[in-house]
Protein backbone atom coordinates (compact mmCIF):
# COMPACT_ATOMS: atom_id res chain seq x y z
CA UNK A 1 0.00 0.00 0.00
CA UNK A 2 1.07 3.41 -0.55
CA UNK A 3 0.66 5.43 2.29
CA UNK A 4 1.06 8.95 0.22
CA UNK A 5 -1.50 11.37 0.20
CA UNK A 6 -5.20 11.81 1.65
CA UNK A 7 -6.60 9.38 3.94
CA UNK A 8 -10.39 9.76 5.32
CA UNK A 9 -11.39 8.91 8.57
CA UNK A 10 -14.99 7.83 8.31
CA UNK A 11 -17.49 8.38 10.37
CA UNK A 12 -19.32 5.47 11.07
CA UNK A 13 -23.31 6.67 10.24
CA UNK A 14 -26.21 4.69 12.37
CA UNK A 15 -29.83 4.91 11.39
CA UNK A 16 -32.27 5.61 13.50
CA UNK A 17 -32.33 2.22 15.17
CA UNK A 18 -28.39 3.08 15.94
CA UNK A 19 -27.49 0.20 12.91
CA UNK A 20 -25.04 1.21 10.63
CA UNK A 21 -26.76 3.02 8.10
CA UNK A 22 -24.67 1.43 4.56
CA UNK A 23 -26.36 3.71 2.21
CA UNK A 24 -25.19 6.47 4.03
CA UNK A 25 -21.59 4.64 4.36
CA UNK A 26 -21.84 4.19 0.25
CA UNK A 27 -22.58 8.17 0.55
CA UNK A 28 -19.67 8.93 2.18
CA UNK A 29 -17.12 6.98 0.36
CA UNK A 30 -18.51 7.72 -3.16
CA UNK A 31 -18.09 11.42 -2.30
CA UNK A 32 -14.86 11.20 -0.85
CA UNK A 33 -13.24 8.84 -3.71
CA UNK A 34 -14.99 11.18 -6.18
CA UNK A 35 -13.35 14.36 -4.11
CA UNK A 36 -9.69 12.68 -5.01
CA UNK A 37 -9.41 10.85 -1.37
CA UNK A 38 -6.49 8.66 -1.74
CA UNK A 39 -7.76 5.77 0.56
CA UNK A 40 -10.43 5.04 3.09
CA UNK A 41 -10.33 4.44 7.11
CA UNK A 42 -12.47 2.36 9.00
CA UNK A 43 -13.40 2.42 12.35
CA UNK A 44 -10.91 4.90 13.93
CA UNK A 45 -12.01 7.55 16.57
CA UNK A 46 -14.06 9.28 14.16
CA UNK A 47 -15.59 5.80 13.15
CA UNK A 48 -16.46 5.29 16.82
CA UNK A 49 -14.51 2.41 16.82
CA UNK A 50 -14.80 1.33 20.91
CA UNK A 51 -19.22 0.76 20.13
CA UNK A 52 -18.57 -0.91 16.79
CA UNK A 53 -18.79 -4.74 17.70
CA UNK A 54 -16.16 -7.66 15.38
CA UNK A 55 -19.64 -8.71 13.65
CA UNK A 56 -20.22 -4.82 12.84
CA UNK A 57 -16.77 -4.73 11.40
CA UNK A 58 -16.92 -7.99 9.55
CA UNK A 59 -19.94 -7.39 7.48
CA UNK A 60 -19.21 -3.29 6.80
CA UNK A 61 -15.70 -4.16 5.38
CA UNK A 62 -17.53 -6.59 3.30
CA UNK A 63 -19.86 -4.18 1.69
CA UNK A 64 -16.91 -1.36 2.03
CA UNK A 65 -14.73 -3.82 -0.41
CA UNK A 66 -17.16 -5.16 -2.63
CA UNK A 67 -18.80 -1.04 -2.87
CA UNK A 68 -14.90 0.15 -4.05
CA UNK A 69 -14.34 -3.02 -5.70
CA UNK A 70 -10.57 -2.27 -5.48
CA UNK A 71 -10.63 1.10 -6.80
CA UNK A 72 -8.95 2.68 -3.74
CA UNK A 73 -7.59 0.84 -0.84
CA UNK A 74 -9.38 0.42 2.64
CA UNK A 75 -7.52 0.61 6.01
CA UNK A 76 -9.32 -0.82 9.02
CA UNK A 77 -9.00 0.23 12.87
CA UNK A 78 -7.95 -3.02 14.78
CA UNK A 79 -6.64 -1.43 18.14
CA UNK A 80 -7.63 -1.62 21.61
CA UNK A 81 -5.74 -1.80 25.30
CA UNK A 82 -5.71 -5.70 25.77
CA UNK A 83 -2.82 -6.93 23.37
CA UNK A 84 -4.09 -10.81 23.92
CA UNK A 85 -7.52 -9.95 23.33
CA UNK A 86 -6.49 -7.81 20.39
CA UNK A 87 -4.58 -10.90 18.57
CA UNK A 88 -7.70 -13.44 19.49
CA UNK A 89 -9.79 -10.86 17.81
CA UNK A 90 -7.49 -10.72 14.63
CA UNK A 91 -7.69 -14.36 14.43
CA UNK A 92 -11.32 -14.25 13.99
CA UNK A 93 -11.13 -11.55 11.48
CA UNK A 94 -11.47 -12.37 7.68
CA UNK A 95 -9.31 -9.10 6.75
CA UNK A 96 -10.93 -9.81 2.95
CA UNK A 97 -10.83 -6.65 0.95
CA UNK A 98 -8.69 -4.24 3.25
CA UNK A 99 -4.81 -2.96 2.20
CA UNK A 100 -4.00 -2.21 5.64
CA UNK A 101 -4.64 -1.98 9.27
CA UNK A 102 -4.47 0.88 11.72
CA UNK A 103 -4.08 0.12 15.10
CA UNK A 104 -3.93 2.81 17.95
CA UNK A 105 -1.51 2.94 21.07
CA UNK A 106 -3.36 1.27 23.86
CA UNK A 107 -5.01 3.68 26.17
CA UNK A 108 -5.74 3.97 29.89
CA UNK A 109 -3.05 1.37 30.97
CA UNK A 110 -0.80 4.43 30.26
CA UNK A 111 2.50 1.62 29.26
CA UNK A 112 5.87 2.15 28.85
CA UNK A 113 8.33 2.48 25.87
CA UNK A 114 8.93 -1.17 26.02
CA UNK A 115 5.59 -2.04 26.40
CA UNK A 116 4.35 0.11 23.58
CA UNK A 117 7.16 -1.69 21.15
CA UNK A 118 6.05 -5.23 22.81
CA UNK A 119 2.85 -4.40 21.80
CA UNK A 120 3.37 -3.47 18.16
CA UNK A 121 5.53 -6.33 17.54
CA UNK A 122 3.00 -8.75 18.67
CA UNK A 123 0.74 -7.20 16.26
CA UNK A 124 2.91 -7.52 13.44
CA UNK A 125 4.08 -11.02 13.96
CA UNK A 126 -0.07 -11.50 14.16
CA UNK A 127 -0.92 -9.69 11.07
CA UNK A 128 -1.65 -10.69 7.59
CA UNK A 129 -1.84 -7.21 6.48
CA UNK A 130 0.56 -4.11 7.02
CA UNK A 131 0.26 -2.30 10.04
CA UNK A 132 -0.26 1.79 10.67
CA UNK A 133 0.82 2.53 14.12
CA UNK A 134 -1.15 5.43 15.52
CA UNK A 135 0.43 7.82 17.97
CA UNK A 136 -2.18 10.08 19.35
CA UNK A 137 -1.30 11.39 23.30
CA UNK A 138 -4.60 13.73 23.18
CA UNK A 139 -6.76 10.21 23.88
CA UNK A 140 -4.29 7.47 24.65
CA UNK A 141 -2.76 9.99 27.73
CA UNK A 142 0.51 8.65 26.85
CA UNK A 143 2.65 9.36 23.64
CA UNK A 144 5.43 7.29 21.88
CA UNK A 145 8.49 9.13 21.58
CA UNK A 146 10.45 9.08 18.06
CA UNK A 147 13.13 6.66 18.83
CA UNK A 148 10.48 4.10 20.12
CA UNK A 149 8.44 4.40 16.65
CA UNK A 150 11.90 4.11 14.64
CA UNK A 151 13.09 0.96 17.00
CA UNK A 152 9.60 -0.64 16.10
CA UNK A 153 9.97 0.29 12.52
CA UNK A 154 13.66 -1.57 11.98
CA UNK A 155 12.25 -4.09 13.77
CA UNK A 156 8.82 -5.16 12.14
CA UNK A 157 8.81 -5.88 8.27
CA UNK A 158 5.09 -4.75 8.06
CA UNK A 159 5.10 -1.89 10.11
CA UNK A 160 5.87 1.13 7.10
CA UNK A 161 3.81 4.11 8.80
CA UNK A 162 2.80 5.69 11.33
CA UNK A 163 -0.16 7.83 11.66
CA UNK A 164 1.65 10.94 14.13
CA UNK A 165 -1.19 12.98 15.56
CA UNK A 166 0.79 14.47 18.67
CA UNK A 167 0.90 18.51 18.59
CA UNK A 168 4.70 18.55 19.29
CA UNK A 169 6.56 19.56 15.98
CA UNK A 170 9.78 19.24 17.71
CA UNK A 171 8.84 15.16 18.17
CA UNK A 172 7.27 15.14 14.68
CA UNK A 173 11.29 16.87 13.10
CA UNK A 174 12.85 13.78 15.30
CA UNK A 175 11.26 11.33 13.70
CA UNK A 176 10.72 12.70 10.04
CA UNK A 177 14.96 13.32 10.37
CA UNK A 178 15.95 10.25 11.47
CA UNK A 179 13.63 7.64 10.51
CA UNK A 180 14.88 5.52 8.34
CA UNK A 181 13.33 6.00 4.24
CA UNK A 182 10.85 3.19 4.28
CA UNK A 183 8.77 4.24 7.33
CA UNK A 184 6.13 6.88 5.93
CA UNK A 185 4.88 9.61 8.82
CA UNK A 186 1.18 10.77 8.03
CA UNK A 187 0.31 13.69 10.10
CA UNK A 188 -3.56 13.25 12.51
CA UNK A 189 -4.46 16.60 12.77
CA UNK A 190 -6.14 18.49 9.92
CA UNK A 191 -4.92 21.58 11.52
CA UNK A 192 -1.61 20.61 11.59
CA UNK A 193 -1.46 19.06 8.11
CA UNK A 194 -0.06 21.65 5.56
CA UNK A 195 3.24 22.16 8.13
CA UNK A 196 3.96 18.56 8.80
CA UNK A 197 4.14 17.82 5.20
CA UNK A 198 6.20 20.81 4.08
CA UNK A 199 8.03 19.13 6.63
CA UNK A 200 8.15 15.76 4.99
CA UNK A 201 5.69 13.91 6.10
CA UNK A 202 3.78 11.66 3.03
CA UNK A 203 -0.06 13.15 4.22
CA UNK A 204 -2.92 12.84 6.29
CA UNK A 205 -5.57 10.95 7.62
CA UNK A 206 -7.97 13.26 8.38
CA UNK A 207 -11.86 13.83 9.74
CA UNK A 208 -12.62 17.13 7.62
CA UNK A 209 -12.45 14.85 4.43
CA UNK A 210 -15.18 13.68 5.48
CA UNK A 211 -17.44 16.66 4.51
CA UNK A 212 -15.02 18.57 2.17
CA UNK A 213 -13.28 15.97 0.16
CA UNK A 214 -12.34 17.83 -2.89
CA UNK A 215 -11.11 21.20 -1.05
CA UNK A 216 -8.82 19.11 1.38
CA UNK A 217 -7.84 16.74 -0.92
CA UNK A 218 -6.50 19.67 -3.04
CA UNK A 219 -4.41 21.30 -0.19
CA UNK A 220 -2.73 18.01 0.61
CA UNK A 221 -1.81 16.91 -3.15
CA UNK A 222 -0.61 21.20 -3.74
CA UNK A 223 1.32 20.45 -0.24
CA UNK A 224 3.07 17.68 -1.47
CA UNK A 225 3.66 18.66 -4.97
CA UNK A 226 5.71 21.72 -2.97
CA UNK A 227 3.17 24.45 -4.30
CA UNK A 228 2.69 25.90 -1.28
CA UNK A 229 0.52 29.46 -2.50
CA UNK A 230 -2.15 27.04 -3.48
CA UNK A 231 -2.25 24.74 -0.34
CA UNK A 232 -2.33 27.57 2.07
CA UNK A 233 -5.44 29.07 0.05
CA UNK A 234 -7.56 25.90 0.76
CA UNK A 235 -5.83 25.40 4.45
CA UNK A 236 -7.18 28.71 5.30
CA UNK A 237 -10.25 27.95 3.95
CA UNK A 238 -10.97 25.10 5.77
CA UNK A 239 -9.04 26.25 9.36
CA UNK A 240 -12.41 28.17 10.44
CA UNK A 241 -14.49 24.96 10.44
CA UNK A 242 -11.55 22.84 11.37
CA UNK A 243 -11.13 24.82 14.86
CA UNK A 244 -14.69 24.99 15.37
CA UNK A 245 -15.17 20.79 15.20
CA UNK A 246 -11.92 20.70 17.47
CA UNK A 247 -14.26 22.64 20.13
CA UNK A 248 -16.66 20.33 19.49
CA UNK A 249 -15.41 16.97 19.98
CA UNK A 250 -15.06 14.31 17.34
CA UNK A 251 -16.56 12.75 16.35
CA UNK A 252 -19.09 14.39 17.84
CA UNK A 253 -18.41 17.82 15.58
CA UNK A 254 -18.16 16.24 11.97
CA UNK A 255 -20.85 14.29 12.13
CA UNK A 256 -22.55 17.32 12.97
CA UNK A 257 -21.45 19.52 9.91
CA UNK A 258 -22.26 15.91 7.55
CA UNK A 259 -25.68 16.13 9.10
CA UNK A 260 -26.26 19.74 8.24
CA UNK A 261 -25.21 18.68 4.83
CA UNK A 262 -27.73 16.08 4.54
CA UNK A 263 -25.29 12.81 4.18
CA UNK A 264 -26.11 11.45 7.58
CA UNK A 265 -28.29 10.89 10.37
CA UNK A 266 -27.82 12.95 13.80
CA UNK A 267 -27.45 9.65 15.33
CA UNK A 268 -24.50 8.58 17.72
CA UNK A 269 -23.67 5.65 20.42
CA UNK A 270 -22.80 6.77 23.91
CA UNK A 271 -20.76 7.68 24.87
CA UNK A 272 -20.37 9.77 22.54
CA UNK A 273 -23.79 12.72 22.08
CA UNK A 274 -24.42 15.22 19.24
CA UNK A 275 -23.12 18.81 19.92
CA UNK A 276 -25.33 21.11 22.05
CA UNK A 277 -27.78 23.75 20.20
CA UNK A 278 -25.42 26.63 20.88
CA UNK A 279 -22.61 24.64 19.32
CA UNK A 280 -24.91 23.60 16.29
CA UNK A 281 -25.69 26.75 15.72
CA UNK A 282 -22.23 27.98 15.46
CA UNK A 283 -21.23 25.31 13.12
CA UNK A 284 -24.24 26.18 10.53
CA UNK A 285 -23.26 29.85 10.46
CA UNK A 286 -19.29 28.20 10.20
CA UNK A 287 -20.58 25.90 7.65
CA UNK A 288 -22.39 28.69 5.73
CA UNK A 289 -19.57 30.69 5.22
CA UNK A 290 -17.30 28.05 3.79
CA UNK A 291 -19.94 27.23 1.28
Amino acid sequence: MNYSGLGVALVTPFNDSGAIDNDALKRLIDRAVNGGVDYLVLFGTTGEAPTISLSEKQAALKLVANHVNGSIPVVIGFGGNNTGKLIEEMNLFDFSGADALLSVIPYYNKPNQDGMYLHYKTIADASPLPVIMYNVPGRTVVNMEAETSIRIAKDCENIRCIKEATDNLDQVMDLLNNKPEYLSVVAGDDALALPIIALGASGVISVIANAYPADFATMVHAAIEGDFEKARHYHYKLLPIIHGLLTAGNPSGIKAVLHIQGMIEHVFRLPVHPVNEQKMKEIIEIVKKID
